[in-house]
């Protein structure tokens, strides 16, 4: 059975770029509209895997707690583009303490939809690394990274590529560079934090099918990311007391160091590690 994983954020979708000064806060009418405009992107990713053969497809909520979607009044009908495949269509959200939650060696790739660039990234709409208020940066070894390369990773564990990202130009430059040959689609080009010109949502969505179709006739020439081991990790945190309060051990289950009042580091021999 040929599976694939489509982890769906909100921040890099067409026409999204929150409330001025924030980002897209939990029950806004601003976080309504993303999860409205990334679900119908999501969709047109899957459609593009079954109509090129795809037997199932899990929707992975990754934005916050995972309960977006249940907040758009749109959802049946989002979903109702793909209801001939709702047999071969599983959807995950919630909290989880984990990234691409029931990923296994069955799974011919994975896709990122509305996903967004790392923290501190020039002119990329919302960019941040998992939170804005908390964290400054993760730099890996050596190198600053996102969510993608951190969800990338994980996939890659169980040998499964990323085959696909939809984000803004910031966020599909940052795929690229990370992931050769990946296929990018850019649905709008940002100028800071909460300012972008986007594609129209038909456009960006039509765009995102042709994208995820290409992706998928390349899917076998494209390798499995991972970070060397050992991960050399530094995480800077927006505030001392968050720095002082986080829980992270190194691989001998260690509390990380502090490297300066407002950065922790420790050498780990697993993604995964980040989150025991």
């Amino acid at each position: 059975m040929e599976a694939y994983y489509i982890g769906i954020d909100m921040e890099g979708a067409a026409c999204v770029v929150g409330t001025p000064g924030e980002g897209l806060s939990y029950g806004s009418a601003n976080a309504a509209f993303a999860a409205r405009e990334v679900l119908q992107e999501a969709n047109a990713a899957a459609r593009a895997l079954f109509d090129c053969g795809a037997q199932r497809v899990i929707l992975w909520d990754n934005h916050g707690g995972g309960v977006n979607f249940r907040i758009s009044k749109m959802l049946q009908s989002q979903y109702s583009l793909i209801d001939q495949q709702a047999e071969a269509v599983d959807i995950a959200l919630g909290s989880f303490h984990t990234r691409f939650p029931g990923i296994d060696e069955s799974f011919a790739g994975i896709l990122f939809i509305g996903y967004h660039a790392s923290a501190s990234t020039k002119d990329a709409a919302l960019s941040h690394t998992y939170s804005s208020k908390t964290y400054q940066y993760y730099r890996i070894n050596g190198r600053d990274v996102g969510e993608m390369e951190i969800d990338a990773a994980f996939a890659g564990r169980y040998g499964v590529p990323v085959l696909f990202a939809s984000s803004d130009e910031a966020g599909a430059a940052q795929a690229r560079a990370s992931f050769a040959g990946i296929e990018t689609v850019a649905v709008k080009k940002s100028f800071g934090w909460n300012a972008a010109i986007s594609l129209h949502p038909e456009t960006a969505q039509k765009r995102i099918y042709e994208g995820v179709k290409r992706a998928w006739e390349k899917r076998a020439a494209l390798k499995p990311f991972a970070f060397a081991a050992p991960m050399d990790v530094a995480i800077r945190f927006q505030r001392i007391d968050a720095a002082n309060a986080a829980k992270l051990y190194d691989r001998e289950r260690k509390p990380f160091a502090f490297e300066d009042p407002y950065t922790r580091r420790g050498l780990l021999d697993d993604v995964t590690q980040l989150f025991d």
